[in-house]
């Protein structure tokens, strides 16, 4: 045997070539850590803050899929407040409301109308979302809608790992359902990832992508839209470009749900529109 070139050979191998040969188990890579109350509690004022509103402000792209094709630039905030109706307890409610506008790519201008078609943002007057903690897992129930297509979305899919000093948290979402008044289902994918680091210079961030059929009014162009969020803690830090819409044309966007009474409201038949 020649001991020489075996260990040669030994000292070449990779890291990981040279655990598996002497039988250690490294740990996986990115591997999930799992929740637990301090864990519970970073997620939950990081996503919703701690009474008072918070804005995860988003721009980004719409894409046709699969050319890659650029529609449009796309704008808008969610803007939450937390609630806990049991204090210290892993239990926390959300109350928000979304909105995104398609901005056109060469002027910046929100679009009104495209192909003919009259165009809306993409607006929700209100989603309500149930975080508690059971076990490892961050348990979720997301409800929206009004009247009888008032909807509730129950999952455990969140996953919280840690990069260095910063909590990655990740959230995918894979939407199936039947299309009310028809055969046909609505299906896409959309992800997630939360970047909580405190001590950084800018604390929240989020990447969030979709692949999907864009709204009724683009006849069924399916679409890749891509957005980088950051919290705001003070709407009059968000920027200008969106200001100026909800101030004009959609009020009801400049504050979260106040309770879950106005919540309960919402979901009258009706209310949608507001």
């Amino acid at each position: 045997m020649d001991v020489a070139k075996i260990l040669l050979t030994f000292r070449r191998l990779g890291a990981t070539s040279r655990a598996l040969a002497l039988g250690l188990v490294l740990p996986a890579v990115g591997e999930a850590d799992g929740f637990d109350p301090g864990i519970f509690d970073l997620w939950a004022e990081a996503r919703a803050g701690s009474g008072e509103p918070v804005y995860w402000y988003s721009s980004g792209t719409v894409r046709e899929f699969p050319s890659g094709k650029l529609l449009f630039l796309m704008e808008g905030y969610d803007t939450a407040r937390a609630y806990r109706p049991e204090p210290g307890q892993s239990l926390v409610h959300q109350y928000n409301r979304k909105i995104y506008l398609f901005r056109d790519p060469d002027t910046g201008e929100v679009v009104r109308s495209w192909n003919g078609q009259s165009v809306e943002p993409i607006a929700y007057p209100y989603q309500f979302i149930t975080y508690r903690l059971a076990g490892d897992k961050l348990k979720t129930v997301v409800e929206q809608g009004t009247g009888s297509r008032v909807r509730q979305i129950e999952g455990d899919s969140i996953s919280h790992r840690t990069v260095g000093d910063t909590h990655v948290f990740s959230a995918p979402v894979f939407l199936d359902f039947p299309v009310p008044g028809g055969e046909s289902r609505y299906q896409a994918w959309e992800n997630y990832d939360f970047f909580i680091n405190p001590a950084a210079s800018e604390p929240h961030q989020l990447s969030w992508a979709r692949v999907g059929p864009m709204p009724a009014w683009a006849g069924g162009v399916q679409s890749v839209m891509h957005l980088v969020t950051w919290r705001i803690e003070d709407y009059a830090e968000v920027p200008a470009t969106l200001r100026e819409y909800i101030e004009n044309e959609a009020p009801l966007w400049r504050l979260p749900p106040a309770d879950l009474e106005e919540i309960r409201r919402l979901q009258q038949p009706g209310q949608d529109a507001q």
